[in-house]
């Protein structure tokens, strides 16, 4: 059995979005804490909360 760290895991996600990419979490766990690290980071995203897990869409940048 494979054993995923959660760091690795959510470093993962936040890197995909940084990149503009959507990020798909299914643990509470794993949730809570890329919603933790977003927040750390300052980074705008949609949130697509639902029963089997949660979808990370990043917002993008407004022209000026």
């Amino acid at each position: 059995m494979l054993i995923m760290n959660r760091r690795r895991l959510v470093e993962d996600k936040i890197q995909r979005i940084v990149s503009g990419q959507t990020a798909y979490a299914e643990s509470k766990e794993l949730i809570r804490l890329v919603k933790r690290e977003l927040e750390r980071q300052n980074l705008p995203v949609y949130m697509d909360e639902t029963d089997s897990g949660c979808w990370f869409i990043p917002k993008q940048k407004q022209a000026q």
